[in-house]
C-alpha cells in the first residue's frame, strides 16, 4: 500500500482538479446522498456495472433500516468520473461510487474518499492482500473491492487441435505456438497485438514490471524500466517477425478475425470472455480458456480490470454504507446475480465459493471457464499499484501503442513517452518524484 505523506500535497491537487473538498465535507450532514432523516438510513450509489440495480433491489428487501437508492451513470472512463468529481466539488457526492482500481488512487489522492477501515476489519480475511492494496493506503481501506479481472488464455480449440499446436504454457511456447499458427494457415495469427494500455498493464503486471511505487514520501516512475523493456521487448519481438495482427483494440475488424479464424486466441482478463462471447457468435462452441502462459517458471498472472464500492468523503451514513457494500460483495444471492448479470469474478474469498463460477458455458464447448480464472485469481502478482495520474499515463502510453501497427513507434517508444508524460504530470500537480 501507499506511504500517506506520497498521496499527495493536497493543495496543489486539489488546485489541478478543481475540487473543493470542504464542498463534499458534509458539514450539515445533507451533502452526499446519505443524509440521516430519522427513518431508515438513506444511502445513494453511483454505479454502471449491469446487476448492480438487481443487487441493490435484493438487499432493499431484507434490510428496511438501511435503504440504498441506486443511479446508473455513465461508465466511469466516458464521464462516469467527471460526473462524481462534479458532484464533490458541488457537494452533492453520493455516498458510495464504483471506482476502477486503475483510478482508486487518484481520487483517494484528491482526498475524495473516506476512510472505512474500522467497518472493514471484521471481514478484513475476506479479501486477499493485493486487492485490499488497489482499495487503500498504510492498512486504511477506503472502499470494499467487488471483482478482480486474472488473465487467461482465450483459444480456437478446433483450430489449435486440427494443425496439432499444443496450447502454450510459457511465453516461450506462445512464440513457438505464433510460428507454428502461421505455418499451418499463412493468413492466420495466433494473436492481435496488445495496444491498448489497460490491457497492455496486465502483461506488465505479470512480469513484475510495475509502473508506480514508492520511495519514502515520493512516487517513483518506472514505465521505462528493464522489466518493461523485457515485456516490451517480447510484443515487439511478434510483430517484428509478422507472428501477430495489428488490428485496433475493440475493433469489428478484430472480431471478425475472431469468427473467421484468423486470429486464434486472445490472452485478455476474464471480462473478455463476454467480449468474445458477444462479437464472434459464428464461432460459438469452439473456444476454449487456459491459464495465461507464464513467464519461466514464474507462475504469476496479470489482472487487468476490476473495481470496488467507494465511500465518498463526507458520507453521512458511512458505517451503513459500508455494510451494503461489503454484502453486495460477499452475500451469496447478491454474488450469484452479479456473476450472472455482469460476468464478474468475485474479489471475495465467499464469492469464489460460488455454485454459479462452476457451471458449464455452452459458447466456450461447455468448458467451466470460471473455474480457470478462480485458480488464477490467487497467483495474480502483487507487486503492482496504480498511480494517481493514470488518465496522463494511459492517455500517452494508448497514443504510443497505437504508433506501433504503423511502425511510427515501437513498444519502447511509447514506453518512454508515458513515462516522461507521467512524471510531468505528477510534478504539475504538487507530488513529490523520486529519480
Amino acid at each position: 500500500m501507499l506511504n500517506r505523506k506520497a498521496r499527495l500535497t493536497a493543495a496543489a491537487v486539489v488546485a489541478a482538479t478543481g475540487i473543493a473538498l470542504t464542498g463534499c465535507a458534509g458539514d450539515t450532514g445533507a451533502s452526499t446522498g446519505g443524509a440521516s432523516t430519522g427513518g431508515p438510513a438513506q444511502i445513494t450509489f453511483w454505479g454502471w456495472a449491469a446487476g448492480y440495480d438487481k443487487s441493490v433491489a435484493l438487499w432493499n428487501e431484507s434490510h428496511p433500516d438501511i435503504q440504498v437508492k441506486y443511479e446508473t451513470i455513465t461508465n466511469g472512463g466516458a464521464g462516469g468520473y467527471d460526473k462524481m468529481l462534479a458532484a464533490a466539488k458541488a457537494g452533492t457526492a453520493p455516498c458510495l461510487a464504483q471506482i476502477g482500481y486503475e483510478t482508486f488512487s487518484s481520487f483517494l489522492a484528491a482526498g475524495l474518499l473516506q476512510d472505512v477501515s474500522q467497518y472493514v476489519k471484521p471481514q478484513h480475511a475476506e479479501f486477499p492482500e493485493w486487492v485490499w492494496g488497489n482499495v487503500g493506503v498504510d492498512g486504511a481501506a477506503y472502499g470494499v473491492p467487488v471483482d478482480t479481472a486474472p488473465m487467461g488464455m482465450f483459444y480456437r480449440s478446433d483450430l489449435f487441435t486440427a494443425a496439432k499446436i499444443a496450447v502454450p504454457k510459457t511465453w516461450e511456447e506462445f512464440k513457438t505456438a505464433a510460428a507454428a499458427v502461421k505455418a499451418a494457415d499463412p493468413k492466420a495469427r495466433i494473436m492481435n497485438l496488445p495496444t491498448d494500455p489497460y490491457l497492455y498493464a496486465g502483461f506488465a503486471w505479470q512480469g513484475g514490471a510495475p509502473w508506480f511505487g514508492v520511495n519514502g514520501d515520493a512516487w517513483t516512475v518506472s514505465l521505462d524500466s528493464a522489466a518493461n523493456s523485457t515485456v516490451a521487448g517480447y510484443w515487439q519481438g511478434l510483430f517484428d517477425q509478422d507472428l501477430v495482427t495489428s488490428y485496433p483494440a475493440f475493433d469489428a475488424a478484430l472480431f471478425s478475425a475472431w469468427n473467421s479464424g484468423e486470429v486464434w486466441a486472445e490472452v485478455g482478463p476474464v471480462w473478455s470472455a463476454s467480449l468474445i462471447r458477444d462479437n464472434a457468435a459464428k464461432s460459438a462452441g469452439k473456444w476454449a480458456v487456459a491459464p495465461m502462459p507464464r513467464w519461466g517458471t514464474d507462475d504469476s498472472v496479470g489482472n487487468s480490470g476490476g473495481s470496488a464500492t467507494a465511500v465518498m468523503k463526507g458520507c453521512a451514513n458511512p458505517k451503513e454504507a459500508t455494510e451494503f457494500a461489503m454484502w453486495m460483495s460477499t452475500d451469496d444471492k447478491s454474488v450469484s446475480n452479479l456473476i450472472e448479470s455482469a460476468a464478474i469474478l468475485p474479489a471475495s474469498t465467499s464469492g469464489l465459493a460460488n455454485a454459479a463460477l462452476d457451471a458449464p458455458e455452452s459458447y466456450y464447448g461447455g468448458q467451466a471457464i470460471y473455474q480457470v480464472f478462480r485458480s488464477e485469481s490467487a497467483k495474480v502478482n502483487s507487486n503492482w499499484r496504480w498511480g494517481p495520474v493514470m488518465s496522463t499515463t494511459a492517455a500517452a502510453l494508448g497514443d504510443g501503442l497505437g504508433k506501433v501497427p504503423t511502425k511510427s513507434a515501437t513498444f519502447q517508444d511509447a514506453l518512454s513517452g508515458a513515462q516522461t508524460d507521467t512524471v510531468s504530470a505528477l510534478e504539475a500537480q504538487g507530488f513529490s518524484v523520486s529519480k
